[in-house]
């Protein structure tokens, strides 16, 4: 972050400095985890669900930290206001106020945001410093602490933001004001939460709502409930996806033995060959979304092209590809569920399976609302029709899989449910055959990296051949 005093924070967040001295500068980080601190840091008491952060504000600051965001008095320098979240918001807005130079590209969509605000910032970082959030960092906590760690310096944020209702959206765009704002889809992800796809694009448009008219909407062409938000705002629109039509499109796209795309970039400035080191096809509409971000920023086709023919996968459990030492692949794509995302999970499972016995391990898909026992029952007709070798079933919530797997007559394979992870690990690795491909999906809530972790400890994998780092989603409230 960049330098500021104890005042100067109080101003910003409307709050009071109390137990130290006003001119205590921050250097940073703000953080909200106290095992984090260092010396100069701020550190964020969040009250959370099983503890309260004041209570570890002391270890805070016997490691260092200037400061801290609270509520009521700690045993040192504090700012307080009415809301530590609230305060990070603040904070947050009026440091990005401070840095006139740093564009910000923001992102979101039901599906692929993490990959795509990966592929961003790599495209980005080849333009000059770029400063994106680890993992999942897409809340009222997370996307503060990740601007937060923009300075003086840094010459482009990428943003992803996350929402669970309408009006999420626009209270991130008023913490950042996105001068790039891109829309990846309108699915079904959190259509419980929502009521229907139609209040998921409502909540989706706030993105290019808050645009200026000098910024750019980077939207689907694929997708109609995203391409009619163009009416929605001022800022220039830029389309991408595999339409004909898309600004920046894809062509003479195919798929190699391991589910890597090959595609053709094409935009109005040329043409160049990109080689996806991600995994499936559906990674090529956010490549595309990359180049489209990194096309506003000035960069040429030819740089774009071997930014994302470079690019690694950052975040963990997203289509993660590992070779087991008794010969089995296993994928997994663990992070989080939905309906298009495991469809598209699925399909780049049977693809890299060819000549090869497949299997799909899936845990349920929160937050689906009334519809949740038919999308489950899709998913699982759609995987006796791609023709895998075995379904298994985790948890009761994801019990209508199989279900859907028995509308599909003509499938000779095997079905098994089983109560929890534990038990999906015993029953696969029961049936596991060297050369075998299994795809391990779920949402977050049904634990499903276990599997994949249950497994290749037992296969002693030999590496990841598409490996992925980076912190996990939002650290605890509490910490």
């Amino acid at each position: 972050m960049i330098p500021l005093p104890l005042s100067t924070i109080a101003e910003i967040t409307e709050g009071t400095v109390h137990g130290g001295p006003p001119d205590a500068v921050v250097r940073g980080p703000v953080i909200v985890d106290s095992r984090a601190a260092e010396p100069g840091a701020l550190f964020a008491a969040l009250p959370g669900e099983r503890a309260d952060g004041h209570d570890f504000a002391p270890a805070a600051l016997a490691a260092g930290a200037a400061g801290v965001l609270a509520l009521r008095p700690v045993d040192g320098p504090a700012v307080l206001g009415r809301g530590v979240r609230e305060a990070l918001g603040r904070l947050a807005r009026g440091v990005l106020e401070r840095l006139p130079d740093t564009t910000v590209a923001a992102v979101t969509g039901s599906a692929g945001k993490t990959s795509t605000k990966d592929l961003i910032a790599q495209v980005l970082g080849r333009a000059g410093p770029t400063v994106f959030p680890p993992g999942s960092f897409n809340n009222e906590i997370g996307l503060p602490l990740t601007v937060l760690r923009a300075d003086a310096g840094t010459r482009h944020l990428v943003l992803e933001m996350g929402a669970r209702g309408v009006g999420h959206i626009a209270y991130l765009t008023g913490i950042a004001r996105p001068d790039v704002g891109v829309v990846l889809n309108v699915g079904t992800a959190h259509v419980g939460e929502f009521g229907g796809r139609e209040m998921i694009a409502k909540a989706k448009g706030e993105m290019v709502e808050a645009l200026a008219p000098g910024g750019t909407a980077v939207l689907n062409a694929d997708d109609p409930l995203v391409g009619a938000m163009a009416s929605r705002t001022a800022a220039t629109v830029v389309t991408f996806g595999r339409s004909p039509d898309a600004t920046v499109r894809a062509a003479d796209e195919t798929l190699d033995e391991r589910g890597r795309a090959r595609f053709t970039l094409v935009t109005p400035e040329g043409s160049a060959p990109v080689v996806l080191r991600l995994h499936g096809s559906h990674a090529v509409p956010n490549a595309l979304a990359a180049a489209a971000v990194a096309r506003a920023a000035g960069l040429d086709p030819a740089g774009v092209a071997a930014a994302l023919s470079e690019a690694e996968p950052a975040s963990r459990w997203r289509m993660e590809v590992t070779e087991t030492g008794g010969g089995v692949t296993v994928v997994n794509d663990a992070y989080n569920a939905n309906p298009d995302s495991t469809r598209a999970a699925i399909d780049v499972l049977v693809h890299m399976a060819r000549g090869r016995r497949a299997w799909a391990v899936l845990g349920e898909m929160a937050e689906l609302g009334d519809s949740s026992a038919e999308e489950h029952a899709k998913i699982g007709e759609h995987v006796a029709r791609s023709g895998v070798a075995g379904l298994i079933v985790v948890g009761a919530n994801a019990a209508a899989m199989a279900e859907g797997a028995a509308r599909a007559a003509s499938w000779t394979g095997e079905c098994v449910q089983v109560d929890d992870v534990g038990a999906a690990v015993a029953a696969l690795s029961e049936r596991l055959e060297p050369r075998d491909v299994v795809l391990v999906k779920g949402s977050r809530v049904a634990g499903m990296e276990r599997v994949a972790e249950g497994v290749l400890a037992a296969g002693r994998g030999t590496g990841r051949t598409a490996a992925a780092t980076g912190a996990p989603g939002d650290a605890e409230a509490a910490r």
